[in-house]
C-alpha cells in the first residue's frame, strides 16, 4: 500500500502542492515551522478517523485566505489503485470521495491503513489513561474499520445518559434505551481492543527487532469490564446509584486503560527511561505494521514525526533497516538529510521550505 500520487490545495500552511511518488520511503526534511508535519497529516487523512493532529476541518484550512481545502490523492493498494479526495468548504466537516463517490469512513478503512508516531505521544506512558485508551483505539480501528462508528455510538449514549445523570433523573425507563446502545457499541469496543492487544502480542512474538518488546494489558481501574453486551448492560442498570452521585457513568470502556511493560526488564514502561519509553512505542508501531502486512498482504502507511531525532546512528539504521525490510511507504520527517543518511538509495527524499509565510516543497 502507498500513495503514488498526493496534492494538497489551501491546507494548513501549504498553498498548492503536487508530489508524484514511488513505494520508497519518504524523507521530508527541513527547518522547524517550514510545514512538514503539515504534510503527513494530510497523509494521516487517507485512513478513517481525523488524522494525526484530531484536528477539526476548519483548522485544516489555510490562513487568512480560510477558503477551504483539498487533499487528493492516488492510493495503490492491494486490489488496485482508487483515487480519494477529502475537501471541506467553508469550515464545514470533511467529505470524502473515492473514486468519484462520497464515501464514509468505513468505507476508507476497507481501502486504506495508517499508523503513525508523533512527538505528542512520546508522554504516553506517564500521562493520563485517557491518552493511552486514544492510543489503543488507533491501533484497534487500524485493524478493524467499524472501531470508529462503535466508539461514536458509544460516546453519543454515554452523553445522553450523562446529562439525565446530571439532572438527577431517577425514572428508569428514560435510561434503558441508551444502556442498551452503550451495551452493544461498548461491547464492540472492548471485544475489538482485546483483539487488537492479542495480535500486537503475535506480531512481536519472534520478530526480528532491534526495539524492545512491549507487554500490553487492558484493565478497568475500579472492578472488571462485563464480559459481553448482556453483562455491561446489566452492569450499567446496577450502577445507576452510584452514577446518580457522581453525576456520570462510572462504568463502561471508557473507564479502561492501557498498561505496557518493558518485556525483557519486567519494568512497568511508566518507570523506564525517556529513551526506553520512545523505543517501546516504536516498537507497537513496527508491530502493528508487521500485523496488517500479515493480514491484509501489504503494510500500511507509517508516518514517523520527527523519530529520527531521538535515535541515535544505530537506532536509526535498525528502524530503516525494519521499514524496508517490511517494504512499507514511511513518511518521515527530520530537520535535516543528515537524519535519513543511513537509508541510502532506499528512500526518496523531498526538502520542505517557508517561503514568506508559504510551504514549498522540492523534491531531490
Amino acid at each position: 500500500m502507498h500513495l503514488s500520487r498526493l496534492s494538497l490545495s489551501h491546507f494548513r500552511s501549504h498553498k498548492q502542492v503536487s508530489l508524484e511518488v514511488d513505494a520508497r520511503p519518504v524523507a521530508l526534511f527541513g527547518p522547524n515551522g517550514a510545514g512538514k508535519t503539515n504534510l503527513i497529516e494530510a497523509v494521516s487523512l487517507f485512513s478513517p478517523g481525523r488524522g494525526l493532529r484530531r484536528a477539526a476541518a476548519s483548522d485544516m484550512a489555510r490562513r487568512p485566505e480560510a477558503l477551504g481545502w483539498k487533499v487528493s490523492g492516488v492510493l495503490d493498494g492491494p486490489d488496485g489503485a482508487h483515487e480519494v479526495d477529502f475537501l471541506s468548504e467553508g469550515g464545514a466537516a470533511r467529505v470524502v470521495r473515492i473514486d468519484d463517490k462520497p464515501a464514509s469512513q468505513v468505507a476508507l478503512g476497507k481501502i486504506a491503513r495508517a499508523v503513525w508516531l508523533v512527538p505528542a505521544m512520546d508522554r504516553l506512558w506517564i500521562e493520563g489513561a485517557e491518552g493511552r485508551r486514544r492510543f489503543l483505539d488507533r491501533l484497534a480501528l487500524s485493524f478493524f474499520p467499524d472501531h470508529a462508528q462503535a466508539a461514536l455510538d458509544y460516546e453519543k449514549s454515554m452523553r445522553e445518559r450523562n446529562r439525565l445523570l446530571k439532572d438527577q433523573v431517577r425514572d428508569g425507563h428514560w435510561y434503558l434505551a441508551l444502556e442498551a446502545q452503550m451495551g452493544r457499541s461498548g461491547a464492540v469496543l472492548h471485544a475489538n481492543r482485546l483483539r487488537t492487544l492479542a495480535r500486537l502480542a503475535r506480531a512481536q512474538e519472534g520478530a526480528q527487532t532491534a526495539f524492545p518488546v512491549a507487554e500490553l494489558t487492558l484493565t478497568q481501574g475500579e472492578g472488571e469490564m462485563p464480559a459481553d453486551e448482556a453483562a455491561l448492560v446489566g452492569a450499567l442498570a446496577e450502577s445507576r446509584g452510584r452514577d446518580l452521585q457522581a453525576g456520570r457513568s462510572l462504568v463502561g470502556p471508557h473507564r479502561a486503560d492501557m498498561l505496557g511493560v518493558f518485556a525483557a526488564k519486567g519494568v512497568p514502561a511508566s518507570d523506564c527511561s525517556t529513551g526506553e519509553q520512545k523505543a517501546l512505542l516504536i516498537s507497537l508501531i513496527l508491530a502493528n505494521a508487521r500485523a496488517l502486512a500479515e493480514d491484509e498482504g501489504a503494510p500500511p502507511l507509517v508516518l514517523l514525526d520527527e523519530v529520527a531525532a531521538h535515535l541515535d546512528a544505530g537506532r536509526r539504521a535498525a528502524l530503516y533497516d525494519e521499514i524496508s525490510a517490511l517494504g512499507a511507504q514511511a513518511w518521515m520527517t527530520g530537520t535535516g538529510p543528515e537524519l535519513f543518511a543511513e537509508l541510502g538509495a532506499r528512500a526518496q527524499r523531498i526538502e520542505v521550505r517557508d517561503e514568506a509565510g508559504v510551504s514549498a516543497v522540492v523534491p531531490l
